[in-house]
């Protein structure tokens, strides 16, 4: 729809049409989508992460439906860079003209694999809008901690990838201590923050007395961690000065508002493009009738405009 209200908006340098994005994992590369809406209606996609070299990620079942959600242990299954830039490139050099930013997720399990992975973006993806570096991706030689766990452990590899892109970059945070690890981040020169990535969470099978999955734990998503994630995008937008974009069970046009009240400049779109292909779009249209019947002219007056 066409909005009377101004919905464009920038997202740490990555200029954006509207604030709606879509959510690493959920939206493949874009193309996959082009049957169920015009994906180039989006302010921006974030591509599935890829690594340096493809992951074959963890064993099914992968994933299953819980209550209001679903909960996933992918592993970040991928084909690596050079085969994800030679199938999609051309599409989303293409979408990138239409005007919707194309950002592409860095994976790794090392600050050697990260940098690699940035190297390669840089030489193979021209269309590469922005980068979101993956802070959640297990440390195999810290014992599998999270890369970035801690303020210490975010900064490095920050300071790892910051001199190898002049891309902006945005790190997709996990949610536990954001307003401390979100201030780490932006002193080492993060353009952004993306928060929150799924919550750990368990699905057991009475019967069997097993688990759903593959794994023990995995990550929980959808209308379940919403509230929570509100929480804490406010509490980052409370002590980081760069912007953010929240996710984290966005179902309609008010959730995504929630976001941008809290805080948040951009809205991730995720688990719900699961089971409705078409719903970003349709959040999008809901959003735009949302910020009209605010009577402001742009969006950006509504971001963090939550009162207590």
């Amino acid at each position: 729809m066409v909005s009377t209200v101004n919905m464009s908006v920038n997202l740490g340098g990555i200029p954006m049409k509207n604030p709606l994005n879509t959510a690493s994992g959920t939206f493949g590369f874009g193309w996959q989508f082009e049957n169920f809406m015009d994906v180039s209606k989006l302010g921006a996609i974030t591509c599935k992460g890829c690594s340096a070299e493809p992951w074959v990620g963890n064993p099914e079942p992968r994933m299953c439906e819980i209550t209001s959600g679903m909960i996933n242990s992918v592993g970040l299954a991928n084909p690596g860079i050079r085969a994800f830039v030679e199938k999609n490139g051309e599409y989303l050099e293409g979408l990138r003209k239409k005007g919707t930013a194309v950002i592409c997720q860095v994976a790794g399990h090392s600050l050697d694999e990260y940098a690699r992975a940035v190297e390669l973006y840089e030489e193979l993806a021209p269309f590469a809008s922005g980068l979101e570096i993956n802070i959640s991706c297990p440390n195999v030689s810290q014992g599998g901690a999270a890369m970035g766990a801690t303020p210490e452990a975010a900064a490095e590899v920050m300071r790892t990838v910051r001199p190898l892109t002049k891309l902006p970059v945005i790190v997709k945070m996990a949610p536990h201590d954001v307003a401390e690890i979100g201030r780490a981040l932006e002193a080492e020169g993060a353009d952004a923050l993306s928060l929150i990535n799924t919550i750990p969470g368990m699905a057991i099978n009475v019967h069997t007395r097993r688990s759903k999955l593959s794994r023990p734990t995995a990550g929980v998503s959808g209308p379940a961690i919403h509230p929570i994630a509100v929480r804490m995008v406010w509490e980052a937008a409370q002590a980081v000065h760069i912007p953010l974009c929240g996710i984290g069970g966005v179902e309609t046009g008010e959730d995504a508002a929630e976001f941008i009240l809290a805080g948040a400049t951009a809205v991730s779109v995720g688990t719900a493009n699961l089971h409705d292909p078409s719903a970003a779009q349709r959040i999008l249209d809901e959003l735009c009738v949302w910020a009209e019947e605010q009577g402001v002219s742009d969006i950006n007056e509504l971001i963090g405009a939550f009162e207590c």
